[in-house]
C-alpha cells in the first residue's frame, strides 16, 4: 500500500495525484505526435475541474502555465503559449507590505479614522457637519455591536475629538440615532436573513411531487 508521505511532493495541489502523474507519464513520452496529443487531453481533464473559468479570457493559457509548473518545465517545448520565466518560481515570494500600524478602538476600524480625518480637512459648512453625523452615527452603531452596554452620544463625540488629536470637536447640538433603533436595526436585518436561509433549506430539502398517488 501507498501512502501520501511515501510518494513525491505535489507541486500544485488543487490539481492532485492523478493529474501530476498524467504530467509525469507525458514527459516519458518520446514521440512529439503522441505526446501532444496526451498534454491536449490533460489539459481537458485540467479545465474540467474548474468549469466556471472557461470564461476567462485567457483561461487555456493559463492551464498550460500550471501543467509546465507541474512538469518542472520539461514539456515547455510543447507549449503554444509563451512560458513563464522559471526564475519567478524559484524562492519565497516577496511579503506584501501590509499596513500593521497599531491604533486604539480596533471595533471602529481603520475606514473610520480614514473618514474622520477627511472630515477634519474639510472647511466648516453643511458637508462637514453632515459627513460627521453619519460617521458618529456609524461608529455608535459599531460601539453596540461590538459591547451591549449603553453608549451616550457624548462618549462618541470624545472619541472623535480623541481619535483625531482634537482636529474635529462635534456640535454639542447634534443629537444621535437612539441606541435601540441601531441594535433593532442589526437585529432585524439578521432575522430576516435568518429567516430566508432557513426557507431555501426547508424548500431544497422536499422532494418533487410527482402528481401520482400511491397505490393502497
Amino acid at each position: 500500500m501507498e501512502y501520501n508521505t511515501s510518494l513525491e511532493p505535489l507541486i500544485l495541489h488543487e490539481y492532485g495525484r492523478n493529474i501530476q502523474n498524467l504530467v509525469s507519464q507525458a514527459i516519458k513520452i518520446e514521440e512529439k505526435e503522441e505526446r501532444t496529443k496526451f498534454i491536449e487531453n490533460i489539459i481537458y481533464l485540467m479545465g474540467n475541474m474548474y468549469p466556471y473559468l472557461r470564461d476567462l479570457k485567457d483561461f487555456k493559457h493559463k492551464l498550460w502555465d500550471h501543467l509546465n509548473i507541474m512538469s518542472n518545465f520539461q514539456l515547455k517545448e510543447d507549449s503554444p503559449f509563451p512560458v513563464p520565466e522559471t526564475a519567478t518560481f524559484a524562492g519565497k515570494p516577496e511579503k506584501i507590505p501590509y499596513k500593521v500600524k497599531n491604533f486604539r478602538y480596533k471595533h471602529f476600524g481603520r475606514n473610520i479614522l480614514d473618514m474622520l480625518k477627511y472630515a477634519a480637512e474639510l472647511e466648516d459648512g453643511e458637508d462637514k457637519k453632515i459627513l460627521t453625523a453619519l460617521v458618529a452615527n456609524h461608529m455608535k452603531k459599531l460601539y453596540l455591536t461590538w459591547s451591549k452596554d449603553v453608549v451616550t452620544d457624548e462618549f462618541i463625540y470624545q472619541k472623535i475629538t480623541e481619535l483625531t488629536n482634537g482636529k474635529l470637536i462635534v456640535d454639542k447640538d447634534l443629537v444621535l440615532s437612539a441606541s435601540g433603533s441601531l441594535v433593532s436595526a442589526n437585529s432585524s436585518k439578521w432575522r430576516k436573513e435568518s429567516k430566508y436561509t432557513a426557507k431555501q433549506t426547508r424548500y431544497s430539502g422536499k422532494q418533487k411531487y410527482s402528481g401520482k398517488r400511491r397505490a393502497k
